[in-house]
């Protein structure tokens, strides 16, 4: 049977507002994250990925309140990511009402932290978020840290496969270089990372016309995270599984 493609709102969140930005910079105001998931879950979404994008780099962890307020308004899966770094923190978000984890900096600092969680709740809840943009390594793309700040100068395609093979559910493939501007999702970085991954992708970063989904998928992306052309009014999810249907994708229907 083949799986729906699924069609991911993602709500970016710097002290308690949704933001957003161009190639994670220029934050702008888009809104309450708790209404904006319950709008999004009531349009359709698949999941909803909530992420503290300034936890790691202040050091601290994910806001749970808000999590706990956003899951009693919504039914529909709940990723939330930001500032994770141990069980103990998995434990809390999962009990807080999310569905799945999503883990970055705190996994390239120590790595282990991927089988701990994955062996103690299961690799289903477990995902790797990658903030890639391109540079001189191996493979063309770098690994970054700290919601982008950071160059690691580590190949990011070496550092999937090392998490793959420690436990990972699924990779949410952040690019950088694309990010907000509305451009299109990096074919070739999807390409190259399905070429490696046993695990699902998540295309992110520069969906901007309707066409970018459908090229996503082309490319190997079993799920599209958007942001902007949510946000701001410029697609519904609807509109984007219509179109996904139109060209013989495989998406779950809304009433």
């Amino acid at each position: 049977m083949t799986l729906a493609t699924r069609i991911i709102p993602c709500l970016d969140v710097n002290q308690g507002r949704v933001v957003k930005g161009v190639n994670f910079t220029n934050l702008k105001d888009a809104g309450d994250p708790v209404e904006m998931a319950a709008l999004y879950a009531k349009e359709g979404a698949d999941e909803i990925t909530f992420l503290d994008i300034t936890a790691s780099a202040e050091g601290r962890g994910t806001m749970v309140e808000m999590v706990e307020r956003t899951a009693d308004q919504i039914f529909t899966p709940l990723t939330v990511g930001g500032g994770i770094s141990s069980v103990a923190d998995v434990d809390q978000l999962l009990r807080a009402g999310a569905d799945k984890v999503s883990v970055n900096t705190s996994a390239i600092s120590r790595p282990t932290l991927i089988n701990e969680i994955s062996e103690r709740f299961g690799n289903q809840v477990l995902v790797l978020s990658v903030d890639i943009k391109r540079g001189r390594t191996e493979s063309g793309f770098e690994l970054t840290t700290h919601g982008g700040r950071n160059s690691t100068g580590q190949d990011a395609l070496s550092w999937i496969s090392q998490a793959i093979s420690r436990g990972i559910g699924e990779i949410l493939l952040n690019s950088m270089d694309m990010d907000g501007t509305r451009s299109g999702y990096d074919l070739e970085l999807i390409r190259k990372v399905r070429e490696i991954s046993s695990v699902p992708i998540i295309a992110s970063g520069g969906a901007g016309d309707i066409t970018d989904f459908h090229r996503a998928v082309v490319s190997g992306a079993d799920a599209l995270l958007a942001a902007s052309v949510f946000h701001f009014g410029i697609y519904r999810i609807a509109d984007i599984k219509r179109d996904l249907a139109r060209q013989g994708v495989v998406v779950r229907v809304t009433s």
